[in-house]
């Protein structure tokens, strides 16, 4: 008899930077056993490739070519947490060709996990919108910019780099509105999603908040 392996469970995180979401799938991930991908981390990949060949990551020729030479190899460089990649790639993401290429990497992810792991996470910009829109759990993380910002600059000096809060809140706000105001799949709560609000809640508040929604969502879907 011939037995079918049972679809991966799939969860889904969107929002803006800093947000606290890559933080939420991690921990997510690892209570699970599920496989982890930062969908950031792709067009940041590709956004370095264009940087450092000396390239515009705007540019929608040098950017496909990036994307089809991207490999695993490339979501582990050096230079993928800072903000110039995270500038890189809000311009990449912004363009409809690049995005069409690595829709299907991400898709495969999530059908298939690497390792044989009975699920996925995913967290990005779109995943529960466009790459997910099946995906068993869908959390919306969101958190006050003035917040975020207070965030992204700890972790900037935590890393030693030189960094003052007006310059870190115009740029959140700067990639917020190329995130939100892109014409292909922009940044937007799915309709199914559990909109999860950060800006009060720790860490372990934040998973405990997304467990329970998770779980319940788990519950209905095998019920």
């Amino acid at each position: 008899m011939t037995t079918t392996k049972p679809r991966s469970l799939v969860i889904a995180l969107d929002g803006p930077a800093a947000s606290g979401k890559g933080t939420l799938a991690r921990r997510l991930a690892r209570h699970y056993g599920f496989a982890h991908l930062d969908t950031g981390l792709i067009y940041r990949a590709v956004g370095m490739k264009v940087v450092r060949a000396g390239g515009d990551p705007a540019d929608m020729a040098s950017a496909a070519a990036a994307a089809r030479a991207l490999g695993p190899e490339d979501l582990g460089a050096g230079d993928l947490r800072g903000d110039l990649a995270a500038n890189a790639a809000s311009k990449v993401a912004a363009i409809a060709e690049i995005r069409a290429i690595l829709l299907e990497f991400q898709r495969n992810f999530a059908r298939h996990p690497p390792g044989g792991e009975p699920g996925a996470v995913l967290d990005g910009r779109d995943i529960g919108t466009v790459v997910c829109p099946d995906a068993e759990a869908k959390l919306y993380v969101v958190a006050a910019v003035e917040v975020r910002a207070e965030r992204r600059l700890k972790e900037l000096r935590e890393a030693g780099v030189e960094a003052i809060y007006a310059r870190v809140l115009q740029d959140l706000k700067e990639r917020d509105a190329r995130d939100m105001g892109r014409s292909t799949a922009p940044l937007t709560q799915a309709q199914d999603a559990f909109v999860l609000d950060t800006s009060a809640l720790d860490a372990d508040a934040a998973f405990a908040a997304a467990l329970d929604f998770i779980e319940t969502r788990i519950r209905a879907d095998r019920a």
